[in-house]
């Protein structure tokens, strides 16, 4: 049974927006699917002026584009039962850079704490799962002080800011989650090319498309 390779796997931070793509058509329900020319799995867009009554249920909120055509694509949110019309409805779809130089990676290796709620009736202890922490994803990479991607990074840890990171594989799954950069060292060595091991925290959930 076969696996899948690392190698080819794409890193990308998010950088800004990129152009707004003009909705159509919206069809109610879980998921949510709209008629939208261009996005692809993994977007991350932020929806404005839609239509209907109940519009306001997903204008001004972002979600990440799933099982998309390249025509239709699904978002992660319930709609069912909700009056919203396409109106003028754009999806202003996150513009990325890439992460180049990068050399292995590993994260996403949360879990839900558990909670107590033995009490004097119990015979055991008793717990319940509180909410998931998705973890932390860590990177290593060549330096490359030119690379937009890591100036990037690194303007992310200095500021504080929380950023759109999109992990594409080689099977064209994407993971795209938000993280707060926490390091960005550098190690060099006798004959060694210098090296930094990106260190970042997880915030909301991870979302695979």
């Amino acid at each position: 049974m076969s696996g899948i390779s690392s190698q080819g796997s794409t890193l990308e931070i998010e950088t800004g927006n990129g152009s707004p793509v003009s909705i159509t058509a919206i069809a109610a329900g879980f998921p949510t699917i709209i008629t939208a020319t261009g996005l692809v799995n993994g977007d991350v867009v932020a929806i404005a002026a839609l239509g209907g009554a109940d519009a306001a249920t997903v204008n001004g909120h972002s979600y990440v584009v799933q099982f998309s055509t390249g025509l239709k694509a699904s978002l992660d949110v319930d709609t069912t039962g909700k009056t919203i019309t396409a109106g003028s409805g754009t999806a202003t779809p996150a513009a990325y850079t890439k992460i180049n130089g990068i050399l292995s990676y590993s994260g996403l290796d949360g879990s839900a704490p558990d909670i107590d709620v033995t009490d004097l009736d119990s015979t055991a202890m008793e717990y319940i799962s509180g909410l998931k922490d998705e973890g932390k994803f860590g990177f290593e990479m060549k330096t490359i002080r030119s690379d937009a991607g890591q100036l990037a990074l690194e303007a992310a840890r200095t500021s504080g800011a929380v950023k759109g990171i999109r992990l594409t594989l080689p099977d064209d799954s994407v993971a795209t989650f938000d993280v707060l950069v926490k390091t960005t060292p550098l190690n060099g060595a006798v004959n060694a090319v210098l090296k930094g091991s990106v260190d970042c925290k997880i915030t909301g959930d991870v979302t695979w498309a």
